[in-house]
Parts: structure tokens; sequence; C-alpha cells
């Protein structure tokens, strides 16, 4: 069994220590119900189900069971309370402390490098920006961002980039990208972070109505779907993100840093009972003015 500083689900781990008791011996879901102080012999057993949910007071007494003492014991209520935050801010914590109490220990929590890289929209923008001006001073970079933003935070966001092998500095102070593009992946903690940047975004996005049309491009559809027809269009938007990315990457050299936010959400409850006609289509929105 892998040591628990490289599980991200405690769900995940509860099961891999039963299954591991239970291949060496005659181990029982009622024999670790009783270890951990549950009175129903199968609490546990839905917990890995998913049924059930593992409370904050209750983590210690399953981690003490498994025999997990000292910074383990703590790394395993933070996965737990990690599992269950109610609100961003809370969840954000919960894994910054985790990666917090392995760091301390010399030990790399995976994940950790992804969520900070979301954290903040200069590292797209500087891992964009910078490989595309060779012999630029930070305060040079700085000025070419927008919003403005100050040469100490571009070097702090491009040593970030380097360190964390996003961009890679040549013997001659420039930099180059190590990969094309960059995916958000399936880490358990880079969706709560990408919110974070969508957030920044989107805001920036209401900022930029004021520049000229020649600009920017902005348009939008008020329609009525089906789930079907919902799911037909995540697709499209999926297939339509990836041709954005291959036309994006055709070209090795860029001549200004741009952001496309495609956004699909409800502006509805659910019409729970009520038959309709599928996909209905509103008036688009576009900004000709």
């Amino acid at each position: 069994m892998i040591e628990i500083i490289e599980y991200t689900d405690y769900r995940k781990f509860i099961q891999d220590y039963y299954d591991e008791r239970k291949r060496t011996s005659a181990f029982t879901w009622r024999d670790f119900a009783r270890d951990a102080g549950f009175s129903s012999a199968v609490y546990l057993k839905y917990v890995c189900e998913g049924k059930k949910n593992l409370s904050i007071g209750a983590a210690g007494s399953v981690a003490a069971a498994m025999g997990l003492v000292g910074f383990e014991q703590t790394y395993f209520v933070l996965l737990v309370s990690y599992a269950h935050a109610k609100s961003d801010e809370t969840k954000r914590a919960a894994f910054e402390e985790r990666c917090a109490l392995a760091h301390a220990h010399k030990i790399r929590v995976l994940g950790n490098e992804e969520f900070n890289y979301f954290k903040s929209w200069k590292n797209p923008v500087l891992r964009e920006l910078a490989p595309h001006m060779p012999g630029a001073k930070p305060l040079e970079m700085a000025h070419a961002c927008r919003p403005k933003i100050t040469a100490a935070e571009v070097s702090e966001t491009l040593d970030f980039l380097v360190r964390t092998k996003l961009l890679k500095k040549d013997r001659n102070g420039n930099y180059r990208q190590t990969d094309r593009s960059i995916s958000m992946g399936s880490v358990d903690a880079v969706p709560v972070a990408a919110r974070d940047m969508q957030r920044q975004m989107g805001e920036f996005a209401i900022k930029s109505l004021n520049l000229p049309l020649s600009e920017r491009d902005m348009s939008g559809i008020t329609m009525g779907l089906t789930q079907r027809a919902y799911d037909r269009i995540r697709k499209e938007i999926a297939d339509f993100r990836r041709r954005v990315i291959a036309i994006a990457s055709e070209d090795e050299d860029t001549e200004q840093v741009y952001r496309m936010n495609i956004q699909l959400f409800p502006m509805s409850e659910k019409l729970n009972g009520k038959k309709g006609r599928g996909a209905k289509m509103g008036r688009e929105e576009k900004d000709e003015k």
C-alpha cells in the first residue's frame, strides 16, 4: 500500500487499507468499524462507496484505527476536510495546509504546482508573453500586460513558471515554453483554483467592453434546452476549443496575448414535469456598438 501522502481521496485510502488488511488476515468491516468506534458494522463500507460521509470529528478516530500517527493522521483529517469543505475558500485552505504539512516533511503533494498555476491570471499570460519578448526585462513585460502589473510580480511569476517547468530559461536569459498548451487535467484541487481564474478572467471580460470593436468579439445566445441538447452542445464546445487551440498552435510567432472565455450556464431552474419542445433558440446578442 502506498503512503498516505500520495492520496487525494480519503475514501480511496480507507478502501485500500481495508483491502490490504483483508488480503493478509480475516479482517472484516465489522472489525474495522469497532476499532474506529462506530456501532454500525457497515458504516465505513458505506463511506468508501460514497453513500455516507466521514465527519471531521470522526476522521481522527478512523485514522487512529488505521494506525496513522503524527503528521500522517493530520494529513488524513485534512483530506476529509478538503473533501467536505462547503466553500472554495475552506477547500483552498485545506489543500494549502496539506501542501504545507507535506513540505515540512520533505514530501511533494501531487497537484500543488497545478493548483498554484491556476490561482492567478498572471501565470498563463506571462507563459504566453515571455517567450515572445526575447531580451525584455521584467519591467518591459509588466508594461505589456493588461492590466498593468509590477516588475516584481513579473519576476515572481517567471520564477514560478521556470521552477515548475512550464517555462525554460536559456543561457541568454530568454524564455521558451516546454509545452505548446496546458490542460487542467484531473488533479483534484485544480478545479477549485480554476474557478478563481475564471472569476478573474470574467471580470477582465467585463472591463474589455470599453475596448474598440476591432480588439474584441462578444456575442451570446439565450435558449431553451433539453438535457440531450445540452450534452451535445458541451461536446461541440469541447471540439471547438480543441480546434481553436490547433489554430493558435499553427503559428510560431505571437503578436498579442488574448483570452477567450466560453461559457454555458443555466438561467432558470429545471422545469420538472413540464414537456418542452427541445432546444428553442433565442435571439443572438451580438455587440456591434
